[in-house]
């Protein structure tokens, strides 16, 4: 079989299941059976490091419909229905037994692994558009369908599987005998998966000698529970919850990087962090948030957060202006300490890792780097009060770390947890529907709300996410009955349905009909007991954001 044939019913198996440890079985398979240099771009695949795209999705389109031989209209509804431009081209493509495939059949695909397809797929990234098209339709003829699913995916960059990172680590773990917090480590950070082998890239060094090697970050479960049942207060330290991006300041050889939790590294971005480069000592790895600060000599804070809409006008540039970096400086608040004088302290108790993570911040003394203040409290009540208050502060809420716990790897269960506020909600009705994606793309899932203003109703976000299956179907129904327009995918619907949307923040917005943005909006609840006339106005909105805008 060949490793484009595996892969692909790799990516069915898990797109398919439900169950974990299918998942689990289904990797470890994979990683048993597969070459050596398939397994290397699975782990990079899977982990987020996309291949360049050189082939675009116009091109695409366009060579299907050629294959096909149907009219473009038909093409454009199948899309719509699909809802997944590679779903829709490779559902339509003829068969491989079809005689249409015969002359291309006849040319070579190469030893047929994964690793032939994508290395081909960057290699003519530079080559006319009568080579992206010969090699695409020859690979097209090679493949059966599931095959030219996979493969278009991987043009197209829209390649998502319902695997965690941390699915591929245990995976990983089982097949080689290693542990999993070893493994986490190995694979995170910059290496290429078209040069690093497979034996290199699981080795002690890593993927070679990556000094910017990053550490797997240690992620908390939500507080469901009251906080008292955690036990006694006095073995917990508490810290308020930050709204910006979570990253590692790293300082080895001299030199300095920053990683986000998303495995991106963002030095280029953050110039204000050349500051620190001088007094942060070496063989340093700090765990913080990245995040907008202002400076506040004048108040006991000594900092204040920016919204996190300020963060944004930042993080998508890589050169700076001057002009931004006054209006929206980036700083670090420092949570922990992973590595000092280039020993991994991940095994020591947070105790021991705060006393010296305090020691190395306070000798750096710069207005964009702050330790992350510890709430005092000596009850449950108290803490709770101190909650109450975070919003005011710029802070999602708060952190609970117990004192003795080690840093661990992916998310855990026991040892810290985050015990967010309540969101901010607000009473909307729908008037926009649109397709989803995936197992949804043939219900209405993706919808737009909007408030009154007067007698007219005003636009002011989106949410996709908040409704039951059963919700979905009814809602999906509502739809197709009372559709007023169509743009599109889009529908225009009688603004009849209510819900209460939740978020965690709102912010002026100059892009925005309403004048708002919000963070993190979802779907409540369904407020079947209110009729449209009861939502809530634009005024509401922004005595919202008077009162809790950044």
């Amino acid at each position: 079989m060949t490793g484009m044939r595996l892969f692909s019913q790799l990516v069915t198996l898990l797109g398919t299941s439900t169950k974990t440890n299918d998942k689990l079985d289904a990797l470890t398979q994979f990683f048993t059976d597969a070459a050596d240099k398939d397994k290397v771009w699975v782990i990079a695949l899977f982990s987020g490091r996309k291949p360049k795209r050189t082939v675009n999705t116009t091109q695409l389109a366009v060579w299907s419909l050629e294959m096909t031989q149907i009219p473009s209209w038909l093409f454009e509804e199948s899309y719509h229905t699909v809802g997944d431009l590679a779903e829709t081209i490779a559902l339509l493509l003829p068969d491989a037994e079809d005689p249409v495939w015969t002359k291309l059949t006849q040319v070579g695909r190469g030893d047929g692994s994964l690793t032939y397809y994508l290395s081909r797929l960057m290699e003519i990234g530079s080559e006319q558009d009568i080579v992206k098209k010969d090699f695409i339709l020859q690979c097209w003829a090679h493949m059966n369908k599931d095959e030219r699913f996979v493969f278009n995916k991987l043009i197209t960059g829209g390649f998502r599987i319902g695997v965690s990172q941390k699915m591929i680590v245990n995976a990983l773990a089982r097949t080689t005998g290693t542990p999993a917090s070893i493994i986490a480590h190995r694979i995170s950070g910059n290496w290429d998966p078209s040069t690093v082998p497979f034996e290199s890239l699981l080795s002690e060094s890593g993927a070679g000698s990556d000094i910017s090697r990053p550490y797997p970050f240690y992620l908390a479960y939500a507080l469901e529970d009251e906080p008292s049942t955690l036990g006694n207060p006095e073995d917990w330290q508490a810290e308020w919850k930050w709204d910006g991006i979570r990253g590692e300041l790293i300082k080895r050889d001299n030199q300095l990087f920053v990683w986000s939790r998303g495995e991106e590294l963002m030095t280029e971005r953050l110039p204000e962090y050349q500051a620190f480069h001088q007094d942060l000592p070496n063989g340093v790895v700090l765990d913080g948030e990245i995040i907008g600060l202002t400076h506040r000599p004048d108040l006991s804070e000594k900092f204040r957060p920016l919204p996190f809409a300020a963060l944004q006008t930042r993080i998508g540039r890589k050169n700076v202006t001057k002009k931004q970096l006054t209006e929206a400086p980036v700083g670090f608040i420092a949570y922990d300490l992973l590595e000092y004088e280039g020993e991994d302290w991940r095994e020591r108790p947070l105790k021991e890792r705060r006393a010296q993570l305090e020691h190395i911040v306070s000798k750096i003394n710069h207005p964009l780097i702050h330790l992350s203040p510890i709430i005092p409290f000596c009850t449950w009540e108290e803490l709770t009060a101190a909650r109450e208050t975070s919003r005011e502060l710029g802070s999602e809420g708060i952190m609970l770390k117990k004192k003795d716990s080690t840093y661990q790897v992916g998310r855990k269960r026991g040892d810290w947890w985050k015990w967010k506020i309540d969101p901010l909600v607000i009473d909307a009705v729908m008037v926009y529907a649109q397709k989803g994606h995936g197992r949804r793309s043939n219900l209405y899932t993706d919808y737009t709300f909007a408030v009154k203003d007067g007698d007219k109703l005003v636009t002011f976000t989106k949410a996709y996410s908040g409704l039951t299956d059963k919700e979905l179907a009814e809602v999906d129904a509502f739809v197709k009955k009372n559709s007023l327009e169509k743009f599109g995918p889009v529908r225009t619907v009688r603004p009849e349905l209510v819900f209460e949307i939740a978020f965690e923040g709102i912010a002026a917005s100059s892009r925005h009909k309403s004048g708002v943005a919000l963070r993190f909006p979802r779907i409540a609840r369904w407020r079947k007991d209110k009729k449209p006339d009861e939502i809530n106005t634009l005024e509401d909105l922004k005595k919202i954001l008077d009162l809790h805008g950044k």
